[in-house]
């Protein structure tokens, strides 16, 4: 039977190195924010949820029928929006959390991870490139307790770092797809 997969789309955060809110940084005309609604759209999940502690990202969310979620304490870190994300999935057999900050991975990437994850849904999958793991990841159900106790503004590594004898790697060509945007510096030289 096919698994059962939500996706998470994380866009809670305070962007504090970025000095103000990244997800409206743009790339060739779009923002970061429009760039991973566009691209979790179609996705071969059950069911979407966008988290945020934005309005304006939440009606935008809307706009492509995703489940949001209000963070009302982004302050409370990375692990607060994991939670969030995973009590509204409970009955997903698999939750793949994507970052709203990495304007060059592409669908087809994410599509072939979920892919991946179908034939290796034992595992906690993760993009890569040459054996350098970046985001998205997915996690089984069997780790939901444990990313549900993770605190502060840590993430799934913490859990993968754990388990990394239940973690497989979906390498992709292009290394550029990993990278994500915390800096104005980051931004331009992405660009580049």
């Amino acid at each position: 039977m096919k698994q059962k997969i939500g996706c998470v789309l994380m866009a809670a955060g305070n962007s504090s190195r970025y000095k103000e809110n990244k997800l409206y940084a743009e790339i060739n005309s779009e923002s970061l924010i429009d760039k991973a609604l566009n691209l979790i759209y179609g996705l071969d999940v059950c069911k979407t949820v966008v988290v945020t502690q934005y309005d304006d990202v939440m009606e935008k969310a809307h706009n492509f029928g995703y489940k949001t979620i209000k963070n009302s304490h982004p302050e409370w870190g990375l692990s607060y929006t994991i939670k969030l994300g995973i009590n509204e999935l409970t009955d997903c057999d698999a939750i793949i959390f994507i970052v709203s900050d990495q304007p060059l991975l592409s669908g087809k990437s994410v599509a072939g991870l979920i892919e991946f994850f179908r034939e290796n849904d034992n595992f906690i999958c993760a993009l890569g490139h040459h054996g350098r793991r970046g985001n998205p990841c997915v996690f089984p159900k069997v780790f939901y307790d444990e990313l549900l106790s993770l605190t502060g503004d840590i993430g799934g590594s913490l859990v993968i770092k754990n388990n990394e004898d239940k973690f497989k790697l979906y390498n992709i060509e292009n290394e550029k797809e990993l990278f994500d945007i915390d800096t104005k510096d980051d931004l331009n030289n992405i660009i580049l």
